[in-house]
């Protein structure tokens, strides 16, 4: 193997280490949005929740 190939081999090898750490990076990111946006869905849901009681409240009290 001549050595242009062998630098060539490892500048590829260079290149697709760099390229799986910036994924593993965004990967973690993009975990960490997920678990953010899925705690904000749960407040908006409890919240809804707690509205829509309170309607149910008023309507149960005003057929009585």
């Amino acid at each position: 193997m001549s050595i242009e190939l062998f630098n060539r081999l490892e500048q590829k090898v260079t290149s697709a280490v760099e390229a799986l750490e910036l994924l593993k990076m965004e990967a973690e990111e993009l975990r960490e949005e997920n678990s953010r946006l899925k705690q904000e869905r749960e407040e908006w849901e409890s919240r809804l929740t707690a509205v829509l009681g309170k309607l149910d409240e008023l309507d149960t009290s005003s057929q009585s």
